[in-house]
């Protein structure tokens, strides 16, 4: 029966049933329909005390939904915001990869030919100003998010043809004829929920700086326009006593300050301006923490958490919209002149490790030869795919770190005159005598010394290539408008890939403005594969067209893929205490689980007075 292996079930579920507590895209949910909390948490813990954060740059709108702007979100647990002002249908968890479990919604049906999904609603829902949450808002909140929200609604809703109103708490999403999207169920059940009504007197489609009306465990309370945020959790939330929320968002205050430069946000950490950080330079993990008084008295802590998801994918991405970059052969020489042994011993202490997959640190991660499922997927797409899809397994150029590339030079050189560029006096140029121009658009000034030494290696070819350095707002708008040679990004993965996928690599999002197809791919294979993908009905599904769309992005160098670790790095100040359970994997889950301990605190604050 379909249906019972696309819903998740508890083990006391009839199999013929039709509604279920909890929803898994391949029907494995570890909690049962009684569960009392999640394992990762403390339900005692208690609430009360303030959490302050730090984000870089600034922000000009508190709606996160649309193109416009530069949108304040917190940047930390999976979610960010969106999980804490706004309810959803149903809420992951976090020692899961890919299961949800009801919120708003106290079940999910759905049909045997997966032709729609219904949600039914608990009564005492309510938004922050008291009044309840209607299948109306639900309504509400997907015609305007797919027609007037952020591009990526649209890309991610475009199966999903209609939703219903079937009574005052019951909804129905359908989908399209003949979809077989199986993680539809997934994205309109993670879909943040917008009142109706708060929108009567005011314009969706426009930036603003005045919250909007939120109905999560915390509410938007105060903005500091570009500077700060302060969120104040609402006292006898709504779902509280859920299962869902026990022991999680514990702080009364969460406080988030913008710092415009990384220098100054590092040291306004050790003085004591702000908690938690996550550090994501491992140049400032290795050598700028144990020097300070505050981790030398104890007084900050530092660990390292286990990250078991998909790394995804970092990398500096070309744009093949536009010359040189349109070139196949020149996309792969642009990889072969970036040393990252040199880069990763002398510039990040040997802290990472090389990205080669879309599906880094998954089984998902193409491996050795095409299986012949792989190659069923592949093969009607030969005639325009790189021989080597078929032939070889990719891996990343190597170097033996020593900053001397002369082999790998030799060959870009030789890649660059297949494509009609040849050294003439010391520059790489076309057939018109054109030097090669190419400049890495970057937001914030830190990464030019990651970039630098890719520079001088570009330059020792004859390539005029530089480095642009401009505010954030005018980089977001250039990406967004696809006006760049090269810049770096990085794209999370789900940990079972779908719909996104047509968002980052599919042809219909390539010249979408603000959309994620960064690199401009546009690929008849990949765009099947990507189908393959959504339309899978079995891990081992998942698993073959992955790989297959590993081997087709990789092997046409769409981008240079940079580095990983599977681990957080973080810090904090000695005040908090934290579930002595097993840690999720799939996500720090600090602002969900961790908690303001009061005899911490003042301990910390008496030792700090001696």
């Amino acid at each position: 029966m379909l249906f019972a292996v696309l819903l998740g079930f508890g083990s006391n579920a009839a199999a013929e049933s039709r509604t279920s507590y909890g929803f898994s895209t391949f029907g494995n949910l570890k909690y049962g329909p009684d569960f009392p909390h999640f394992d990762y948490v403390n339900p005692e813990a208690p609430k009360g005390g303030r959490i302050k954060l730090r984000d870089l740059d600034s922000f000009d709108t508190v709606n996160p939904f649309l193109l416009k702007g530069k949108p304040a979100l917190i940047n930390g647990d999976k979610g960010g915001d969106l999980y804490f002002n706004f309810t959803q249908l149903m809420t992951p968890s976090y020692d899961e990869p890919d299961a949800v479990y009801g919120l708003l919604a106290k079940s999910i049906a759905m049909d045997e030919t997966r032709q729609w999904v219904e949600f039914i609603l608990r009564p005492e829902a309510r938004f922050h100003n008291d009044t309840p949450i209607t299948a109306e808002d639900v309504v509400f909140t997907f015609n305007t998010l797919k027609e007037k929200g952020h591009p990526r609604y649209g890309i991610r809703y475009r199966d999903i043809v209609a939703a219903k109103v079937l009574g005052p708490h019951k909804i129905r999403f359908e989908f399209q004829k003949g979809a077989l999207t199986r993680d539809l169920p997934y994205q309109v059940a993670t879909m943040p929920i917008l009142s109706k009504a708060s929108f009567e007197n005011r314009d969706f489609a426009v930036t603003t700086m005045t919250p909007l009306l939120g109905s999560g465990p915390y509410k938007l309370a105060k903005v500091s326009p570009g500077r700060t945020l302060i969120y104040e959790r609402v006292k006898d939330h709504w779902a509280e006593n859920l299962p869902v929320h026990k022991g999680r968002f514990n702080f009364d205050v969460i406080q988030v300050d913008y710092y415009r430069d990384r220098t100054i946000a590092l040291e306004a950490f050790f003085a004591g301006e702000y908690d938690f950080r996550e550090e994501f330079t491992s140049r400032s993990w290795a050598t700028e923490y144990d020097t300070k008084p505050a981790v030398e008295k104890g007084f900050i802590k530092r660990d390292v958490l286990e990250d078991a998801t998909l790394t995804g994918m970092q990398a500096f991405f070309l744009n093949s919209r536009r010359a040189p970059f349109d070139n196949i052969k020149v996309r792969e020489a642009f990889g072969l002149l970036f040393d990252y042994e040199w880069t990763n011993k002398n510039l990040f202490y040997g802290a990472y490790d090389r990205l080669g997959s879309v599906f880094e640190n998954s089984d998902m991660k193409a491996m050795g030869l095409p299986s012949p499922a792989e190659l069923e997927l592949l093969t009607p797409y030969k005639d325009i795919l790189p021989e080597e899809v078929f032939t070889k397994e990719f891996k990343p150029p190597i170097t033996d770190g020593s900053g001397n590339i002369r082999k790998q030079i030799s060959a870009a050189i030789m890649l660059f005159k297949s494509a009609g560029w040849t050294i003439q006096d010391k520059k790489l140029v076309n057939i018109a005598g054109q030097q090669m121009q190419v400049g890495f658009l970057l937001y914030e000034q830190s990464f030019t010394r990651i970039i630098n030494p890719y520079v001088a290696n570009l330059r020792r070819v004859g390539i005029d290539a530089s480095v642009r350095v401009i505010d954030s707002a005018s980089w977001q708008n250039r990406v967004r408008e696809f006006d760049f040679d090269i810049v770096v990004r990085r794209f999370p993965q789900p940990q079972v890939p779908g719909v996104e996928q047509r968002d980052w690599w599919g042809s219909a999002s390539a010249d979408v403005t603000g959309g994620l197809n960064i690199a401009g791919v546009k690929n008849p294979a990949v765009d099947a594969i990507i189908e393959k993908i959504i339309e899978a009905q079995t891990s081992g599904e998942v698993i073959t067209a992955t790989r297959a769309l590993d081997r087709v992005l990789m092997w046409n160098y769409y981008f240079i893929p940079q580095w990983h670790k599977n681990s957080y790095f973080i810090a904090y100040w000695d005040k908090f205490g934290r579930p002595e359970s097993k840690k999720p994997g799939f996500d720090r889950a600090v602002l969900q689980s961790w908690w303001y301990d009061q005899a911490k605190a003042e301990e910390l604050a008496a030792r700090q007075g001696q």
